[in-house]
C-alpha cells in the first residue's frame, strides 16, 4: 500500500532519521543484530540494580485442587500439600524445620508484642539463619530469643543514635550518660525474662548467644533480612496495599 509524504516523514520522525537523510544515513541507523548488541548494557543494569529498595514480594495464586462447594473446605491431604507438610515430597524434613522456626519464631514475637516490621525482621533472620552455629544453644526457642532481642534492641539504639560511634564520640559525658539512662533493653522487660528462663537462657548466655548472632549475621549478610520482602523491588511502583484502596475507591 502507497504512502503519502505525510506519512513517510510521520514514520522517519519516530524512527529518529530525518526525512532528507540519504540512503546510507538510513541503511547505517538500521537496528543491529549482531552477537551481543540485544544485551542489557553494564550501565543500566547496575542503575536498575541500585535504585530499587524494599518491598513486599507477591505471592503465588496457584493452587491444587479445589473444594467441592464454596461451604466445603479442601481435603487434609491436598492442604499438606499446599503447605509441603506430606512427607511424599523431596525434601520434606528440611522444609519442616524451616517452617518450625517460622512457626515458633512469630509465636514469641506474638508473646512479647512484637510490631510488624520487628516481627517481619525476626522472621527474615531466622529463615537464613543456621543454627548450627549456636552449638549446643541451637534449639529453635532459644536462638529465636536471641534474635529478638538483638532486633528490638537495635532499633532502640537506633531511634537513640548509640549506633552512630563517630557521634557518640563526640558528645559531652553528661549527653552520653543521659542517652543511655533512656536506653532499656528488652532484657529488662519481665514478659522477656521470663521466656528466657523458660528456655533455660540468662543474661549472661543471652550476651554470648548475641556475640555468635552477630557474627553469622555479618558473614552471610542478614543484619537487614525482612520476611516476605524484596530487597530489589522498584520504590516507585504503587504498593499492593495503595493499589487495593484504589480498587475499593473506584468500587
Amino acid at each position: 500500500m502507497h504512502r503519502g509524504d505525510g506519512d513517510s516523514q510521520t514514520a522517519s520522525w519516530q524512527w529518529g532519521v530525518e526525512a532528507d537523510a540519504t540512503q546510507d544515513d538510513r541503511e547505517a541507523r538500521e537496528l543491529s543484530q549482531l552477537p551481543g548488541d540485544g544485551a542489557v548494557r553494564r550501565a543500566d543494569l547496575q542503575r536498575d540494580q541500585s535504585v530499587r529498595k524494599w518491598g513486599p514480594v507477591t505471592p503465588s495464586a496457584t493452587v491444587i485442587g479445589r473444594a467441592k462447594s464454596p461451604e466445603d473446605d479442601l481435603s487434609d491431604s491436598i492442604r499438606r500439600l499446599h503447605e509441603e507438610r506430606h512427607s511424599a515430597m523431596a525434601g520434606h524434613s528440611s522444609r519442616m524445620h524451616h517452617l518450625d522456626k517460622l512457626r515458633v519464631s512469630h509465636a514469641l514475637c506474638n508473646d512479647l508484642s512484637l510490631t510488624p516490621w520487628q516481627r517481619d525482621c525476626v522472621l527474615g533472620v531466622m529463615s537464613e539463619l543456621d543454627l548450627t552455629a549456636f552449638g549446643s544453644q541451637r534449639a529453635i526457642p532459644k536462638v529465636a530469643l536471641v534474635v529478638i532481642r538483638h532486633i528490638v534492641d537495635r532499633e532502640r539504639e537506633h531511634h537513640l543514635g548509640l549506633h552512630d560511634d563517630e557521634w557518640i564520640r563526640g558528645l559531652p559525658p553528661e549527653r552520653l550518660t543521659d542517652l543511655y539512662d533512656q536506653f532499656e533493653s528488652l532484657t529488662d522487660e519481665a514478659q522477656f525474662t521470663q521466656l528466657a528462663e523458660k528456655h533455660g537462657l540468662n543474661i549472661t548466655s543471652l550476651n554470648r548467644l548475641r556475640r555468635v548472632l552477630r557474627e553469622q549475621l555479618d558473614e552471610n549478610e542478614l543484619e537487614y533480612a525482612v520476611h516476605g520482602r524484596n530487597p530489589h523491588r522498584d520504590p516507585n511502583l504503587p504498593s499492593l496495599t495503595s493499589r487495593g484502596m484504589g480498587a475499593e475507591a473506584g468500587d
